[in-house]
């Protein structure tokens, strides 16, 4: 199971000065952004290409309006990638926040488009721009990455997008120049354009054994080879009675005489017209099913106890959809009584969670394809359906509509790390009473600590390196980790600025790196230390 910009310290860094501005409870997002009109589109288009000559840019460069958000009150978040010659140059884009008029209030952008020169100065030289005629089409790019991928069956049709492929290095900075490795931090090394590429991404959703195997991979148009790949599935690794909570209120529906698991009051539209809960009934996680909505005689849900294995839908087998039903209420709560944001992205689209997938399934796991949840019953775990967990998945859905940080390297890691921390939140939160506009202080801080049938959580917040693979700080190398361990540096960032650290060095909690004085730093408390890190996300990152 894993449940686990350009750098994190300075992406970190760069949001902290202004991140409590607009953000307090007295200026919670606003409502769900209303799509913007074509004549809207076409002039925000236009005042960015009216900044393009003060970039260095000419004609050739434009942007793609991808998804809208609600900013605070009075303003509206757009995404926009970065394109040349009509193609998108991969990890460039920007982050637009305009006012009531379609006035730029702010842009942020991972800008790695500067060197793209289609000039015939720049060519003879050696560099600028590629060709952007591909040698091949996309079937056979397609044919390359499932050549490349261990597996055997597609879930979803492959996709083949051609794009500029930006091959980035990591250089240190001039007054890091004459640092010894050990001593580099992240602030004294930034990545920059060797070259450009053109290329192919392409996305294969496949499986093998019944285990789903999601793959995005990025081909050279001109050669065919594999420039770049990295595993894309984002995982974990009435009253219901449930599993690790108690009796919980749970939102449901009566329709005639039936109950569903239809939450009509949190989310609208998706694909069962609000938030549900549905019984895969064990269909195989390499395709699954959603399957129905589940439904009971009663509004009394659930035994409490670990599924056994039988029915999917009596007693036992409903307390894995208690479970889930009550983590989706209060994740969705948590984002919206205290951001201010209407379900994962902030424009109140309803989701659902599919349990009983697969059979003695150790693994939970978001697919963008449905912006859903599927949930798998454990062997090694129990049922993976804890308050954290899903939190946690559901934190994947937030940056899958916003920031979509690539799943890969150091922009990997803060994806990972951001469900971690939405995790921890939504079980503060809905361990309190799940009520209120502000996350309240006390949490285990140990990400899927209910789910291990050996009592080790999944991950430590305030000492990742206890798990034995993640990092408690950044290095160089860090990049280099899976990305289930590479978020282990910005999760103890979290837990510091939310809980403070410890002065003495045979502390769990103590740093190396704070040595000033006082050596041990205060925390901020939980409601301000997520503010920070939310308005980071969803208006400062960009996906590299």
């Amino acid at each position: 199971m894993k449940l686990r910009k350009s750098l994190l310290a300075a992406a970190v860094a760069a949001s902290f000065a202004p991140a409590f501005a607009g953000v307090m409870p007295d200026s919670l997002m606003a409502a769900p952004a209303q799509p913007m009109s074509l004549e809207a589109k076409t002039n925000l288009v236009s005042r960015l290409d009216a900044r393009r000559a003060a970039a260095g840019l000419d004609s050739e460069h434009g942007y793609k309006l991808r998804e809208q958000h609600p900013g605070v009150q009075g303003q509206r978040i757009t995404r926009a990638d970065h394109t040349f010659q009509g193609l998108r140059v991969f990890g460039s884009d920007s982050v637009i926040v305009t006012d009531e008029n379609g006035d730029i209030v702010s842009e942020s952008a991972s800008d790695r488009r500067n060197g793209l020169d289609a000039s015939r100065a720049a060519k003879a030289a050696g560099k600028g721009a590629p060709d952007t005629t591909p040698s091949f089409n996309a079937d056979e790019a397609i044919r390359i990455a499932v050549s490349r991928t261990p597996a055997s069956e597609h879930r979803i049709k492959p996709e083949a997008e051609l794009l500029i492929w930006p091959v980035m290095k990591t250089v240190r900075t001039e007054a890091a120049a004459n640092k010894a490795e050990n001593a580099l931090n992240a602030m004294d090394v930034k990545d920059v354009v060797d070259h450009y590429e053109l290329a192919y991404l392409v996305k294969t959703r496949m499986s093998k054994n019944n285990r789903p195997i999601f793959r995005d991979t990025v081909i050279s148009a001109t050669s065919g080879a594999v420039l770049k790949q990295w595993n894309a599935l984002q995982t974990v690794v009435g009253v219901g009675h449930s599993q690790y909570n108690g009796d919980v209120p749970i939102q449901t529906t009566l329709s005639g005489s039936t109950y569903k698991m239809l939450d009509a009051t949190r989310g609208t539209g998706g694909q069962f017209g609000g938030m549900a809960i549905t019984n895969a009934n064990h269909s195989s996680a390499n395709n699954p099913s959603p399957g129905s909505i589940y439904t009971n005689t009663t509004n009394t849900w659930g035994d409490g106890q670990q599924y056994n294995g039988g029915s999917t839908t009596n007693a036992n087998g409903q307390t894995a959809a208690v479970n889930a039903l009550w983590g989706l209420m209060n994740t969705y709560d948590t984002l919206k009584n205290v951001m201010g944001w209407s379900s994962l992205d902030g424009n109140n689209t309803a989701t659902y969670i599919a349990v009983h997938v697969d059979n003695n399934y150790d693994n939970a796991f978001f697919d963008p394809s449905c912006k859903c949840m599927y949930i798998g019953d454990g062997s090694s775990f129990y049922s993976l359906g804890s308050i954290d967990v899903i939190g946690h998945e559901m934190g994947h859905g937030v940056t899958d509509a916003t920031s979509n940080l690539t799943y890969s390297g150091e922009s990997g890691g803060l994806n990972e790390s951001n469900s971690d921390i939405t995790g921890e939140m939504v079980e503060a939160y809905a361990r309190a009473g799940g009520t209120g506009t502000s996350v309240p202080s006390g949490n285990d801080w140990m990400m899927g600590k209910e789910i291990a049938r050996n009592g080790q959580p999944l991950r430590w917040m305030w000492k990742p390196s206890k798990d034995g693979g993640s990092a408690d700080a950044w290095s160089s190398s860090i990049g280099n980790l899976d990305v289930h361990y590479s978020s282990g540096a910005n999760n103890r960032m979290f837990y510091f600025l939310s809980q403070g650290s410890n002065s003495s060095s045979s502390s769990e909690m103590y740093s190396k790196y704070l040595t000033k004085q006082p050596l041990a730093m205060t925390g901020i408390g939980n409601d301000k230390a997520f503010r920070i890190w939310f308005k980071a996300n969803t208006t400062k990152f960009t996906a590299s």
